[in-house]
Order: structure tokens, then sequence, then C-alpha cells
């Protein structure tokens, strides 16, 4: 009965330190992310089917197996062998990395060990609702410039266009994918940002390597959308985020270029 019972115990502890164990990298550095569950989800046309953009998510933290599952879809490797990915990339270049900013810190995956290494601890996911010169709340909100500092001297600007009344069915202005929309009143547990390295590719000018890399993101970002869906995890994709902030924050080299975010979060309970 005792031998019974300690198994028991040993066998609570271990999943309750799964499912949390990747907000304790601030002490170990690296995470290594649990095996990806590749029988879970419903079939793919099920999830296109139920495939929608979110824009407010439950607090709960993401549980480390889906994350690590949801990391593996986006642009994990399927064929270890040859160690080719989920995505497709533009001569198999590779050039996306994705980051994920938590609560608990910034991390980047690392594809070929399957975890997640510490780049920067704390929570910094308001870099991913700010916008470069001012955050949501303007002058002083994150991305902004601190408070009490003086603007800069600027001419008075001429009196604006009159805007054209909006037709029916047409979205706010910022609320679309391109623009990343306003911020959520419930920042998400978990935040993709795919970074592309155009030092990866090997031929090409810059202008065809910027083409190439927002198009491999694309494939990711479709990986993830299509992932969610399937297996009930909420999200969308942005291109609006504060990309210098966010090169600092990660840490990136010249090479490197911020192209989309996804928050990920589980839907939020509605009465």
């Amino acid at each position: 009965m005792k031998r019974r019972y300690l198994n028991a115990v040993v066998l609570t502890l271990l999943v309750v330190l799964s499912g949390s164990g990747w907000a304790r990298a601030q002490e170990t550095k690296t995470v290594k992310l649990n095996a990806p569950d590749k029988t879970r989800g419903l079939p793919v046309m099920q999830a296109l089917s139920v495939r929608a953009s979110v824009r407010d998510w439950s607090d709960k933290d993401l549980g480390l197996q889906d994350l690590s599952d949801l990391l593996w879809a986006a642009n994990g490797i399927n064929r270890p062998e040859i160690g080719k990915r989920t995505a497709a990339s533009a001569m198999n270049a590779q050039d996306v990395d994705i980051y994920v900013v938590s609560k608990d810190g910034a991390f980047l995956y690392d594809a070929r060990l399957h975890a997640l290494v510490l780049v920067a601890a704390g929570d910094h996911r308001e870099v991913l609702a700010s916008r470069p010169g001012g955050g949501p709340g303007g002058p002083g909100g994150p991305g902004g410039p601190p408070p009490g500092a003086k603007p800069p001297a600027q001419a008075q600007p001429a009196a604006p266009p009159a805007k054209p009344e909006a037709s029916p069915g047409t979205p706010p202005p910022g609320g679309g994918p391109g623009a990343g929309g306003p911020p959520p009143a419930t920042p998400a547990p978990g935040q993709l940002v795919l970074v592309s390295d155009l030092s990866r590719f090997s031929r090409g000018t810059d202008e065809l390597k910027k083409e190439w890399a927002a198009i491999d993101a694309g494939i990711v970002s479709a990986n993830i959308s299509l992932f969610c869906a399937g297996t009930g995890l909420a999200t969308r994709p942005r291109a609006g985020m504060n990309k210098e902030a966010l090169k600092s924050l990660l840490k990136l080299k010249e090479t490197q270029h911020p192209v989309l975010n996804h928050p990920v979060g589980y839907p939020k309970e509605t009465n």
C-alpha cells in the first residue's frame, strides 16, 4: 500500500513539473522540450474549417506539451536523417528562427535539439504590442520616449484632408494582420516571433532575399495557424511590432529581420 502511494506521489510530481518546466528556464538557461505528440489534433480539413484569428486569450500559461508540439509543428525537424523541416524554405535555407516571448523570458527555439534556449530573462511581451516611437498609450508607453522627455521641434502640420466615409464591412484602421491591430486586453501567454536570417540564402540580391524571407515566414505562420486550429489553441498572425526593440531584446545580428509574430494562448472563456 505504501509503495503504491509513493508511486502515485512521484507520478503527480512529474506531471506538475512537466507542465511548468519551461517557466524555470531562467535557472537552467536551456529547457529540453517534450517529444512532439504526432497523433493529436483534428483532421486537416476540419482544422481548416475552424481556423480563425483571435484577439483575446485566457491568462492561463501554455503547457509544456502544447508548446513543444506547437514549435515542432511550426518549424521543427520532421526528417531527422536529412535535417529537413515541417516548413519549406527557399533553397532549403532554413532561414526562419522562432523566438518565444513569455512572462518568464525570451527564448530561441533550437529545432535540432528541440529545446528552448534562454536569450533574455523577464517579461518583455509589451515589445510585441508597442510601435516604434510610442506604445499603445503614446509617448512614454512601451517602445516610446520616457515620460517627461522633450519632444523634438516640428513644423506646424497642414490641415489634414477630410476622412472618407468607411463603407460597410470596412475594417478599422490598424485592424488587419499587416498592421497588427490594437493590443489585446490580456497579453497572450506565449508570443512567437518569426525572424529570418538573410545570410543563410546562398545567392540572390538583397531585394530577392527579403522576398524569400517573407514567403518562408508565411509558410511557418500557416503551420502555426493550422496547428492552433486543430488543437484548440488561439492565435493570429501579426506584422505590427517594435522591430528595433525586438532586435535589441533578442540580440539579433544585422542580417536577422523580424518578419511576423503570433500571440498564442488558450481561448478566453465566455459566459
